[in-house]
């Protein structure tokens, strides 16, 4: 039997008037503390029993395929998957919510990359055991992603590098042998093929710019495709920088030339991937995720055996950078049944599991085994292009206090797209903003 439920339907009423309260920052109470030891990880697991797995909707079904698997096997130990918005921050929220209050509601989390630190360094999420996963198997830089001061604390679930989708058939129609490389080919492109007949009514390009998470992804991919980086090795925030200013330039002159439609200002993932699907878009910046509903042949997809994937387009001479995206597996310290969350983590994590995900899910494991397996990359061909771009991808600030530091960037990148600013101005508020976050 599916066991799904929505966030509303579990979070009691008692829980949502506390939390309502509470002031949402990167720096919740006990940010200063130190995780927890290594050598107690493994005595920390006790408690067997339901638990809920907490995370973003799951469009393919291929994760409550796994549920259901485990469900079969372990009827006294029963998951339940809790279901959170599409918006990275409103999952975000939720989470930070439910362990401000210690609520035991959430027993597995589904977390973004970049929020390993945060939730580590507040003790929202528990060190696991060293011998708990093959983690030497495992893509190193999904393994980084779980990792805080050098104590592993989430299981990687699946990584992700940014890919440009195109339309074969236009570029073809437009005299196009290739896909462009950078952004001035790019509007080359879209300049010869929005003139063809068949082409009416469509827009040349979109990503993800509603003041979202998915909008510091974007500014990103923009400042690391320029030959910048938002933050240096050393930790300091760098976008006081021409590369920088030429990434947010690129992305507001689009903006401001109509390469981009207007209404992508409120785009995330999925109406970036709806556009494209119903053929309003001739390139797309997206993950992988959306390649299962590109080649649905259910008629739900315009673009069917009608598009190409490959890299994210570079800014002048440099070459396109992906942001490093994914998701990690982590257990809550408040739920009551640990020993069963760590053992689902361990199973849904699994390459067994990864792999039989691969029949519904595009999502790419974290394994480099079935990234280069032929009977995967036979159905799922981008998958070279996308090691391509993990090799190259660059990580988001890797901060304790994501959460100020995301907003910060969202809130001066939207200034500039929408004209509230313009990009030096929005950089040099964006600079300021991320020094102070640095020095507290």
């Amino acid at each position: 039997m599916r066991q799904r439920r929505h966030f509303r339907q579990i979070l009691l009423g008692t829980a949502a008037l506390t939390i309502s309260g509470l002031v949402l920052t990167g720096c919740g109470a006990g940010s200063s503390e130190e995780p927890e030891a290594k050598q107690d990880a493994a005595a920390a697991f006790e408690g067997r029993g339901p638990i809920n797995y907490v995370s973003s909707r799951d469009a393919s079904g291929a994760a409550q395929d796994t549920i259901d698997k485990w469900n079969a096997e372990n009827p006294d130990e029963q998951v339940t998957f809790v279901e959170l918005p599409d918006s990275a921050d409103q999952q975000r929220q939720q989470l930070v919510q439910n362990a401000q209050i210690k609520s035991e509601t959430f027993s597995v989390l589904n977390l973004d990359v970049v929020w390993t630190s945060e939730f580590a360094a507040n003790r929202w999420i528990m060190p696991l055991p060293e011998d708990a996963l093959p983690t030497d198997t495992m893509v190193p830089a999904a393994v980084e992603t779980a990792t805080y001061r050098d104590t592993l604390y989430g299981a990687p679930y699946y990584t992700d590098g940014a890919l440009l989708y195109h339309r074969t058939d236009l570029l073809q129609a437009a005299g196009i042998d290739a896909p462009p490389t950078n952004w001035e080919e790019m509007t080359a492109a879209c300049e010869k093929v929005l003139a063809l007949p068949e082409a009416e009514g469509m827009s040349c390009y979109a990503g993800q710019f509603d003041k979202n998470e998915a909008l510091t992804v974007n500014f990103t991919e923009a400042v690391g495709s320029a030959g910048g980086q938002v933050f240096d090795d050393e930790g300091a925030p760098t976008v006081d920088t021409p590369e920088a200013l030429a990434g947010l330039t690129q992305l507001t002159d689009a903006f401001n030339e109509g390469l981009v439609p207007s209404d992508a200002i409120t785009y995330i993932e999925e109406q970036g991937r709806r556009a494209f699907q119903e053929g309003d878009l001739v390139f797309l910046r997206n993950w992988p995720f959306v390649y299962s509903s590109l080649t649905a042949t259910d008629g739900s997809s315009a673009v069917v055996d009608k598009f190409g994937i490959s890299s994210v387009p570079g800014i002048g001479d440099n070459p396109g950078v992906s942001t490093l995206g994914g998701r990690n597996l982590a257990v809550s310290p408040f739920t009551e049944n640990k020993a069963t969350a760590l053992d689902f983590i361990k199973f849904f994590t699994s390459e067994e599991e990864s792999k039989a995900r691969l029949d519904k899910s595009s999502r790419a494991p974290v394994y480099p085994s079935l990234l280069e397996d032929p009977a995967v990359v036979e159905k799922r061909p981008f998958y070279p292009t996308l090691l391509e771009s993990l090799e190259n991808a660059q990580a988001r600030p890797q901060v304790v206090k994501y959460g100020a530091t995301t907003t910060a960037i969202q809130e001066e990148a939207y200034a500039a797209l929408t004209g509230e600013k313009d990009p030096e101005t929005a950089l040099a508020d964006m600079q300021a903003k991320l020094e102070e976050l640095s020095a507290e």
